[in-house]
């Protein structure tokens, strides 16, 4: 048996590159440092993106792209409950919009730029009715459940959950994404395997079991580096945004797209290959992970420390949000992609990324 590491040495050289210099965030070395921990940060998100693909590659869909997504989802939960713990002005917020950011990103600029980049390199592309639809009503319920039927109780402040519905929606949530990975993975996993594709990835042989310990090693530190150095120039972020006149939730929406920068990359690299119903698997999976973990474990702090936990979103948001799952639901329902859907889903982005800057 070849026990052979496969790995490139720069993949696993980024990640350790990482931790040197994050040591190094404690000490005051002004901007220069800054722009290092920058290219730091997006080869780490390269590097992390060539390590989920060795993974996914062993272990075959639609496993794989379970292991990005609630890998990236876990961390994206740990960043979230830190700064919650921190406190701060919006604290109470930050959980909403996170998550609203995460899904829009996913929903409308990751899979409109993957349909996109597949109608003009294939013409069309194709997947499997029943896998997507799967996860599209999931993904309905779960968002009308937890970001918008807040704003409609009547036990407490508008897009206020009371404590006993907190509960109650943290349940429904888990049980919601976790009745998909059942689907996804035991009673369907053929759902949500390629229906036609030409990629010549799949027929290369999967790595030794070395190269894929290794990979999920490196996988977690980067992703955990993403993270952490995202946090850090978040603080020199919002001073940009503020100075540049810009509403300060457009930092969410930026932190949101550099952790999700891993899931959006390989996503566009399986497109790319002719690999569409991976790309779907990936960016539909986050978009349930992102929910689904997310606003319970932030539920149990929230109710831990005894802080009220905002999750309605406002009207402007709520027009946006339908609009992207409508015309999410209506694009991936014929079993087939041209350019025109991925124009329309960035269209919506853009106009989400408009009315976040210009509400």
């Amino acid at each position: 048996m070849n026990k052979t590491l496969t790995l490139p040495k720069w993949t696993m050289l980024l990640p350790v590159l990482g931790i040197l210099t994050y040591l190094f965030t404690g000490f005051d070395l002004g901007v220069y440092l800054k722009i290092v921990l920058a290219f730091v940060l997006i080869g780490n998100v390269i590097a992390s993106v060539h390590h989920a693909e060795v993974i996914a590659h062993k272990v075959g869909e639609p496993f794989g792209t379970i292991i990005l997504a609630i890998a990236i989802t876990t961390i994206e939960v740990a960043l979230i409950v830190s700064l919650m713990l921190s406190g701060g002005e919006g604290v109470n917020e930050l959980a909403r919009d996170t998550v609203f950011a995460a899904v829009m990103i996913i929903m409308t600029a990751i899979v409109g730029i993957c349909i996109l980049k597949g109608g003009i390199k294939f013409n069309e592309q194709f997947y499997k009715l029943s896998g997507i639809n799967t996860a599209l009503i999931t993904l309905l319920a779960i968002i009308i459940l937890t970001l918008i039927l807040p704003n409609f109780t009547i036990s407490g402040p508008a897009g206020v959950y009371s404590t006993s519905q907190l509960i109650f929606v943290s349940i429904i949530s888990l049980i919601l994404y976790g009745g998909f990975i059942f689907v996804q993975t035991l009673r369907h996993r053929d759902y949500f395997l390629p229906k036609d594709s030409t990629s010549e990835d799949e027929h290369a042989p999967p790595p030794n079991n070395k190269t894929a310990i290794v990979s999920l090693v490196f996988l977690l530190i980067s992703l955990v580096l993403v993270v952490l150095l995202a946090k850090y120039l978040s603080y020199d972020l919002e001073n940009i945004v503020i100075n540049l006149g810009a509403p300060k939730s457009l930092v969410g929406v930026i932190i949101a797209a550099i952790v999700l920068l891993p899931e959006g990359l390989a996503a566009y690299k399986a497109a790319r290959a002719n690999r569409l119903q991976t790309s779907l698997n990936l960016a539909l999976g986050s978009a349930l992970a992102s929910i689904g973990l997310t606003i319970p474990a932030v539920a149990i702090v929230s109710i831990y420390i005894g802080m009220p936990l905002v999750l309605g979103i406002d009207a402007r948001s709520t027009v946006l949000l339908l609009l992207s799952t409508l015309t999410l639901i209506f694009t991936l329902t014929t079993g087939k992609t041209n350019v025109q859907q991925g124009i329309v889903l960035l269209v919506i982005f853009a106009s989400y990324l408009f009315y976040t800057v210009i509400p």
